[in-house]
């Protein structure tokens, strides 16, 4: 099937480029791009762990834990 496209003339300079380095058509490294990016579309989302630290003992002795500005102190006295 035959389309037009109108591109970025930098975007399309590059393309050119990358396709001759690679020693294949304009053509071919486009349908690669769009390729790629539909299966990124299509890819299932996979669900990332968060690693949870279970630490004894709690705060240290005098912190607030509900205070931003406890927490804060506390941080940069450690720094």
């Amino acid at each position: 099937m035959k389309t037009t496209l109108n591109l970025n003339d930098a975007l399309l300079t590059q393309a050119k480029t990358l396709a001759a380095q690679q020693r294949t058509s304009l053509t071919r490294l486009i349908e690669e791009g769009l390729q790629l990016r539909l299966r990124e579309r299509d890819a299932p989302v996979k669900a990332v762990r968060i690693p949870v630290h279970r630490g004894k003992g709690g705060l240290a002795p005098g912190l607030d834990g509900l205070s931003n500005k406890a927490m804060l102190e506390a941080a940069d006295r450690d720094a």
